[in-house]
């Protein structure tokens, strides 16, 4: 079942990002009803979402679904598909090529298997419990490093125009951070956390995201040989996924002995 998962995943991805790439660069995008400017949107989140979710329909009628922008379709199931159309928005809306289309799919409250496809880079990732993963179809593992210091790692940061002192704090964890690895980086989208599946990275980093920015990503993770927790190394929460569309998400995603050495410095910033 998971393999079928796994193929399906693949050619669902492999249309989303034909209609990505032909409307990249030619787009325009306005902030979402009842959010801040962090929060864009764009026709091609849209088609992308109703594409992805009409072929999930077909194949697996009795599946929940959670659309970034088309909301929920609750089916009672056990299994319930996390799909973010386009992962870095604001990025492709300015043409820049670091976003994604992220399908992932959780059974009851784990994730068991998961897609990302990255159009402009011709990057495709995909996984399945205990299959391991892969990009473009070559196994792929996270970094061997055995210190942080000599890694990259990426740190994601919005801003908190409600809560400007939240955004300060947040500010100067990161310094500590930055301070004990070897350079930071960042795309605020999938590529972060794929990176450091791959092991280009040490680890990514996100105090802000919601479930559909995870799922996939930490399928991935996992099954890439990392860690994939909340940014405070506590377990990611799942249970109960259709009535945690609203709910903050924040994570820390690394190699076992990196991810050790990053919430050194996290609780050590935060006692």
């Amino acid at each position: 079942m998971a393999e079928q998962f796994r193929e399906f995943i693949e050619t669902a991805l492999a249309e989303a990002s034909e209609i990505a790439v032909n409307s990249f660069g030619k787009v325009m995008g306005s902030a979402k009803a009842g959010h801040d400017q962090n929060h864009v949107l764009t026709e091609t989140d849209l088609a992308i979402g109703k594409l992805i979710v009409e072929k999930i329909s077909a194949a697996y009628p009795e599946h929940n679904i959670i659309d970034e922008e088309a909301g929920v379709i609750d089916n009672k199931s056990e299994y319930t598909w996390v799909i973010d159309p386009i992962d870095g928005t604001s990025s492709f809306v300015a043409g820049s090529p670091l976003y994604g289309i992220m399908m992932g799919l959780l059974k009851d409250d784990v994730p068991i298997a998961g897609g990302v496809s990255q159009p402009s880079l011709g990057e495709l990732y995909l996984t399945e419990s205990g299959a391991g993963a892969t990009l473009n179809d070559k196994p792929i593992a996270v970094s061997s490093e055995v210190k942080l210091t000599d890694v990259l790692v990426a740190h994601q940061m919005d801003s908190h125009p409600d809560d400007p002192e939240l955004t300060r704090r947040e500010a100067a964890l990161l310094g500590e951070i930055v301070l004990g690895i070897r350079n930071l980086r960042g795309s605020n989208s999938c590529i972060d956390v794929t990176f450091a599946a791959r092991g280009t990275y040490g680890g990514a980093l996100n105090h802000t995201s919601m479930i559909w920015d995870n799922v996939a990503l930490h399928a991935l993770m996992v099954e890439a040989g990392g860690i994939y927790t909340d940014f405070l190394g506590q377990p990611i929460d799942f249970s109960d996924p259709l009535h945690k569309v609203d709910t903050n998400f924040t994570f820390c995603a690394a190699a076992p002995q990196l991810h050790t050495q990053l919430q050194e410095i996290i609780h050590r910033g935060d006692s």
